[in-house]
C-alpha cells in the first residue's frame, strides 16, 4: 500500500551503510500512483509506515510533494500527530508564522551554524524536528546532517580519554543573555524570549525547571546549565550518541556578551582541548550529508539520531521549522 504513495528515489549526495540503510531516506510522490490522497491524508493513513521508515533512517527528505505555503507545512506537521515543543531555553531567533510553524534560525546568511543535536544543552528537548523550504536559496543554504552515533564511533576511536571524560564528567554551558534579542547574533535570543515572559521571576522558575541558574546582571542575565550528558544512550536503537552542542559552542557561540571558549567546559570546570573540537568538528563535515533545498523540501529529522546545521548562503532562502515533544 505504502508503495502506492510514495516512492523511494536515490539522490548522488545520500549515504548507504553497510546496514543497508540510505541515509537519509528521501520519498517522493509514486508517479504512478492513482490513490486519490492529498499528501496530510496519506501521512495520516501510513503513519506508521512512516514512523518505521524514520526510525530505521534517522531522517526523511520528501521532495516533489504538493507544500508551497506555511499553513501546507503546518497541515503536514499536524498530519504526523506529534505535540509541539516550547522552544523554552533555546538560543537561536526564531518567529512564529502560523500555528505551529517557525522561522528556522534567523542569523545573518553569511553565518555558518554548526552541527548540534537541537537544545541538547538542556535536559528538555524536542525529539523531532521538521524543516520546510519555501524560499530556495540563491546558493549555498545547505541544511548538512550527520549520523549521531557514528560520531560517537569515531571520537571514540581518536579520542578515547576525551570521551570517557566526556561519559564521565558531562559539560557545562554558559551563556550571557541581553535583555532583548540581538538579530545580529547567532545566539541572539534575550532572555524575554528565551523564557517567555518579561517577568524575572517567571523566568527563574521556567529556568530552575530546566536545571539552568540564573545570576541576573546590570543589562542581562548569566545562565549555568550543567553539569549535563553530553554523550546519551539512543534506548529505541540501543546505541550511544554524541548528544551535545560542544562543536557549536565552542566555535561560534560568539557575540559582544559571550566568549564562545568559555561558553562550555567539561562539567568538572575544566577547559575543553581545542585540538579535540576542531577534529571533531572536521569528523563532523566527513561524515555529513548536505543536498541542495528545492522548494517544497521537508526534511524531517529524528533529533535522537542526527545532528544537523546550515551553510551560509546567498539571499534569497526561507527555510520553516516545526519542533515536536
Amino acid at each position: 500500500m505504502e508503495v502506492k504513495v510514495f516512492a523511494e528515489v536515490q539522490l548522488p549526495q545520500q549515504r548507504v551503510y553497510s546496514s543497508g540503510v540510505c541515509f537519509p531516506l528521501v520519498l517522493a510522490p509514486n508517479p504512478s500512483s492513482h490513490v486519490p490522497y492529498s499528501f496530510s491524508e496519506a501521512i495520516r493513513a501510513h503513519n506508521p509506515w512512516l514512523q518505521s521508515r524514520l526510525h530505521d533512517a534517522g531522517a526523511i527528505l520528501f521532495r516533489g510533494f504538493s507544500v508551497k505555503t506555511a499553513s501546507d507545512f503546518n497541515d503536514v506537521v499536524e498530519a504526523f500527530g506529534f505535540d509541539e515543543a516550547p522552544y523554552v531555553g533555546g538560543a537561536a531567533l526564531r518567529s512564529n508564522v502560523v500555528g505551529r510553524v517557525f522561522t528556522a534560525n534567523e542569523s545573518p546568511p553569511d553565518q555558518k551554524i554548526p552541527f548540534h543535536h537541537e537544545m541538547a544543552h538542556v535536559p528538555e528537548f524536542p525529539s523531532k524536528l521538521f524543516f520546510f523550504c519555501e524560499v530556495e536559496p540563491g546558493s549555498g543554504g545547505e541544511t548538512p546532517i550527520v549520523l549521531s552515533h557514528i560520531v560517537y564511533e569515531r571520537m571514540k576511536e581518536r579520542h578515547p580519554d576525551f570521551v570517557q571524560q566526556l561519559e564521565e564528567h558531562g559539560l557545562i554551558y554558559t551563556r550571557i543573555l541581553g535583555e532583548d534579542d540581538d538579530p545580529s547574533s547567532p545566539i541572539g535570543r534575550g532572555w524575554k524570549s528565551t523564557f517567555l515572559t518579561k517577568d524575572k521571576t517567571i523566568a527563574e522558575e521556567r529556568a530552575a525547571k530546566l536545571g539552568m541558574k540564573l545570576e541576573w546582571l546590570d543589562d542581562g542575565v548569566k545562565t549555568v546549565m550543567g553539569p549535563i550528558q553530553a554523550i546519551k544512550i539512543d534506548q529505541s536503537r540501543n546505541r550511544k550518541v554524541w548528544f551535545n552542542t560542544m562543536v557549536a559552542t565552542y566555535t561560534a557561540w560568539g557575540d559582544a556578551r559571550n566568549d564562545p571558549v568559555k561558553s562550555v567546559i567539561f562539567g568538572d570546570g575544566n577547559p575543553l582541548p581545542a585540538r579535540i573540537i576542531y577534529d571533531c568538528q572536521k569528523i563532523l563535515e566527513e561524515e555529513c550529508v548536505a543536498i541542495p533545498w528545492q522548494k517544497g523540501d521537508i526534511l524531517l529529522l529524528d533529533n535522537w539520531a542526527v545532528l544537523h546545521s546550515r551553510r551560509s548562503f546567498d539571499p534569497p532562502r526561507r527555510i520553516l521549522a516545526s519542533l515536536c515533544k
